[in-house]
């Protein structure tokens, strides 16, 4: 008799009328929404304006829904489109079945869009965020416990998860894969917090840190995982994409560490706050007020007109000072 383990819902839907609530789409837009909240809050703490994160979100998101999306119908293409499967089944992301590598990859590619746009640094952008994807993981996979998919091989420990029997499953308790990989990811995101205050990195080393820590987690919980997969020397496909892409995360800190080292001091250039130069926040907001009379707000808003603000506070030529208080 099993005194204990995880139960799985007995469905993924919940319907409030007519209007049908699934548990995996529900746990990737709460994802996002904490992945925003946190990334503007760092991303203001670096001199960025509060909106900024939300902005280019809107390019990211759809891009990374569609680049997971791709990914996993590209490397479980046999689900769609084999003989007796329903090929229309690729378009239906309610069920399941987004690919955090290609999430990830086309993602960056829309944030590169919405960055260009603003005139904003990806890298900076890429590190303020980085926590949030994490965060933004651990509640995405728990969207995996309400369609009973993703877990791990059979066993008996007390946190074991309960999978009931289905056209595609088999009864029984096994390995909470989706729970490990949920703790790691959060794990995770306090991990890359941390470094970034105690070493303050920059140009995109913080998200560099995220992915390959997130990496070496999901290597050992992809290997433990029982559900089809491609095979290459043995390996499942995705332990496969876990080292490479570690590998070229570590790389690209050490490379980025010699050649571009510090962090960013301007990360957006309409923000009107300076990041790390050894001034206290009171310090910016003095500086940001610098000048006399109706036109000197303008003028500390405009990086270009910094030393025309300069010169007047400290009463640079002999009319400077009446001009301005006029």
């Amino acid at each position: 008799m099993d005194l204990a383990y995880i139960p799985s819902p007995s469905t993924g839907v919940i319907h409030l009328g007519p209007i049908p609530l699934r548990g995996y789409a529900f746990c990737i837009i709460l994802g996002v929404f904490v992945a925003v909240w946190l990334g503007n809050k760092r991303w203001i703490a670096r001199g960025g304006t509060a909106g900024t994160v939300a902005d280019i979100a809107v390019w990211a998101v759809p891009f990374g829904l569609v680049g997971g999306r791709l990914y996993h119908v590209i490397t479980d293409y046999q689900l769609y489109f084999s003989e007796g499967e329903n090929w229309v089944d690729a378009f239906k992301i309610w069920e399941g079945g987004l690919g955090i590598w290609g999430a990830i990859a086309f993602g960056a590619v829309g944030a590169w869009i919405g960055c260009r746009r603003r005139g904003i640094p990806l890298p900076a952008y890429a590190d303020a965020i980085a926590p949030g994807i994490a965060l933004a993981q651990a509640i995405g996979r728990w969207g995996n416990w309400f369609n009973q998919e993703l877990y791990g091989k059979p066993t008996d420990l007390p946190w074991a998860l309960k999978i009931t029997e289905s056209a595609n499953r088999e009864a029984g308790l096994y390995h909470p894969t989706f729970l490990y990989e949920s703790l790691w990811c959060v794990g995770v995101a306090f991990l890359v917090i941390w470094a970034d205050r105690r070493f303050k990195l920059g140009h995109g080393r913080a998200f560099a840190l995220y992915v390959a820590a997130y990496c070496a987690g999901r290597g050992w919980i992809e290997y433990m995982r029982v559900d089809e997969a491609h095979h290459i020397l043995g390996l499942r496909l995705n332990v496969w994409t876990a080292i490479i892409v570690f590998v070229l995360a570590v790389v690209y800190m050490v490379v980025s560490a010699r050649v571009r080292p510090g962090r960013e001091e301007i990360v957006e250039p309409r923000s009107r706050k300076p990041v790390e130069t050894g001034k206290t926040d009171d310090d910016a907001e003095d500086a940001a007020d610098a000048g006399t009379g109706n036109a000197a707000s303008d003028d500390a808003a405009d990086p270009d007109d910094a030393g025309d603000s300069h010169d007047v506070e400290n009463g640079a030529g002999n009319g400077a000072g009446s001009a301005a208080k006029g």
